[in-house]
């Protein structure tokens, strides 16, 4: 039981670590790069897992496989010369990054399932958790993109869509923004959250790895 359970953990954590911390520097980097030097300044714009991680939106990934985050990227949107579209950009950077993360492990996870990285073969025992850690890395990443790109607050999705809706409804649509947290938390226990991004997660990773 103990040493199922520790085989998951080191499966699991590899993946974990680099989807929650590649999404967190890419909403850095964006930042700095829009002009916003404050996740920079802060050490932010790195992939050092220990400077990105929050204890418990960790472990939130670690048990569901579906729903996590990391500690908030710091972004003072006055630097911005567009405000809201570049608040968008940001916003967007964490789920684009993550995505490309799923193409790049499933460009591994198919190379492993045609027999390719001989060279394995001299390490014994590695070739199959590497495969795992693949095929993890894909269902992972597309699940943090797709749960982090549902518009409802904190979550990028509702940055993207503030900037997306005109500006009265985008000013009515933020004052959700002090119950998002509750809104979220209701629809994660009652599981129509699952049910509403399960499908496109699913439809996702059958596009990046089909046919093989």
């Amino acid at each position: 039981m103990f040493q199922d359970y520790l085989q998951r953990i080191l499966l699991t954590a590899p993946p974990i670590l680099l989807a929650l911390t590649v999404h967190e520097c890419a909403h850095a980097w964006v930042a700095y790069k829009l002009g916003d030097p404050t996740a920079k300044m802060l050490g932010r714009v790195t992939l050092n897992p220990l400077k990105h991680l929050d204890p418990i939106g960790t472990l939130a990934l670690f048990f569901s496989g579906l729903f996590g985050w990391a500690k908030p990227v710091p972004i003072n949107p006055r630097n911005f010369k567009h405000i809201s579209r570049d608040m968008m950009w940001v916003a967007i950077a964490g789920p684009l990054s993550n995505l490309a993360l799923a193409a790049v492990s499933a460009v591994i996870f198919k190379i492993f399932l045609m027999g390719g990285f001989d060279f394995l073969s001299a390490v014994p025992g590695a070739y199959r958790p590497l495969y795992l850690m693949a095929e993890l890395s894909i269902v992972l990443n597309v699940s943090l993109a797709v749960f982090n790109m549902v518009p409802i607050p904190p979550l990028d999705g509702s940055k993207v869509l503030s900037n997306l809706l005109p500006a009265r409804n985008a000013f009515a649509f933020s004052r959700l923004e002090p119950y998002g947290f509750m809104i979220l938390l209701v629809l994660i226990m009652s599981g129509l959250l699952n049910k509403l991004v399960s499908p496109l997660v699913f439809l996702l990773v059958g596009l990046l790895t089909g046919g093989f």
